[in-house]
């Protein structure tokens, strides 16, 4: 199933923008005709208390999306380097400091971001993934998600025959100024279903005599 995001973040002339998709709006509104019947005079508790009710309704929806766009661009005023380098430029971020900045509580930050999509220059992604843990590194604080960016950046770019082992992955992050332990960086592999340098190499092994054998094959 297609996911149609809530929220739409483009560059427009070197400024990020922040707005709603109004094709996920619900169109909610109060009919114009029993309201006007209702004010001309006609005395109708039950009615009254209905067409107060509903235009309750439509001021709760207003506020949820206000809610909504208020939240997202407090996150993309923070997630700004996520915008122009993707994922390895995604910075820690938590809860608390959203509903700091646009003054409500953290539980409802947590509901209004609760299934919510946003379109950005690399992708669609869930809200909540702008809240990633944080990690210490020697120069300042990264995100585990950018973390895991560039050990998949790293893996992309390594040499297939001799492929890195998670301590020399380490080591290389560690020279880029992102401490992180050899098994912080094999969590991080798991969790993107990268193989281990053993398996990485026996793959490309088996790949390489397949191309052989393909070749000679059609030789024949």
């Amino acid at each position: 199933q297609a996911i149609v995001p809530d929220v739409i973040v483009t560059d427009t002339r070197g400024a990020w923008k922040v707005e709603l998709n109004t094709a996920t709006l619900p169109r909610v509104r109060v009919n114009s005709t029993y309201e006007r019947m209702l004010n001309s005079g006609a005395s109708h508790r039950a009615l009254r208390e209905q067409l107060q009710e509903a235009r309750w309704l439509v001021r709760g929806v207003e506020m949820r999306h206000d809610t909504l766009l208020r939240t997202a661009r407090a996150i993309f005023e923070r997630q700004q380097q996520f915008l122009r380098r993707g994922e390895e430029g995604m910075a820690p971020l938590n809860l608390r400091e959203i509903a700091e900045a646009i003054g409500m509580h953290e539980s409802t930050v947590c509901r209004v971001t609760s299934n919510k999509y946003v379109m950005t220059p690399w992708g669609v992604y869930e809200l909540k993934a702008f809240f990633p843990s944080q990690i210490t590194g020697a120069e300042g604080d990264t995100s585990g998600t950018a973390v895991k960016a560039m050990i998949r950046r790293i893996i992309d770019a390594e040499s297939r025959k001799s492929p890195l082992c998670d301590g020399a992955i380490a080591a290389i992050l560690h020279r880029n100024g992102v401490s992180v332990a050899r098994r912080t960086v094999a969590k991080y592999r798991e969790a993107m279903k990268i193989a281990p340098a053993k398996e990485r190499r026996l793959a490309a092994t088996r790949k390489a005599r397949h191309g052989v054998q393909v070749e000679l094959a059609m030789a024949v």
